[in-house]
């Protein structure tokens, strides 16, 4: 019980824009933002998978392409640990996948940084292996993750909706709605935690069916 109240090693903001959004970029993203997604694509091996990413345009990632996956579902279960340079890349990439991702959902204005956060902010707790990690979990994580997915499929559907609102909301205020933004924001943020708990494996605490 006390492990459930505590916060979920998973963490993910991203700073609402309080001036008025580039039009023009805006109209334009989809093309703007190819360079940064060629460079993304060669990171994760061009492959960004699952239905609802290839529609929603961005990230959750069900290869192990980029990320250190598979190397470290077989360490932690033959040797319980999790090398520190593995979760390392691991976070970083996640970090910049996301602010492409934001970018491309018209959430921020400011062309993705490869190395800065900017005003996407993402956590990811490091884990100890031998006292928050089971051996054998990552053996069945990608199936009892099942439901998410599912879920997932019908959220990113939504999410896309939305984008697709706010780029006109843009295009003639200047303004993304507050509450699209916190609803695309409150997608991410659980693909995030169902990223980090069955793929990246940094914890054994099941995600939450929550947008907050």
């Amino acid at each position: 019980m006390a492990e459930q109240m505590m916060p979920y090693p998973v963490t993910l903001s991203i700073d609402y824009p309080e001036r008025k959004l580039n039009r023009l970029t805006s109209f334009f993203r989809i093309f703007t933002s190819i360079p940064i997604w060629v460079i993304l694509a060669l990171l994760v091996g061009g492959s960004l998978g699952s239905n609802e990413a290839r529609e929603a345009g961005w990230r959750i990632q069900v290869t192990t392409a980029g990320f250190v996956v598979l190397p470290t579902l077989l360490m932690i279960l033959f040797r319980q640990k999790y090398p520190k340079w593995w979760f390392d890349w691991n976070l970083a990439l996640s970090r910049f996948s996301m602010r492409v991702s934001a970018y491309l959902a018209l959430m921020r204005d400011e062309y993705p940084s490869t190395d800065e956060e900017q005003a996407v902010h993402l956590d990811l707790a490091y884990p100890d292996v031998k006292t928050n990690l089971r051996r054998w979990m990552p053996l069945v994580k990608w199936f009892l993750a099942i439901p998410h997915y599912i879920v997932l499929v019908f959220l990113g559907i939504a999410a896309v909706v939305c984008i697709v609102i706010a780029w006109f909301a843009i295009l003639f205020t200047g303004n993304y709605p507050k509450g699209l933004f916190n609803f695309v924001l409150g997608v991410l943020r659980w693909s995030l935690r169902v990223e980090a708990y069955a793929l990246l494996m940094i914890t054994d605490r099941y995600p939450p069916f929550a947008l907050d």
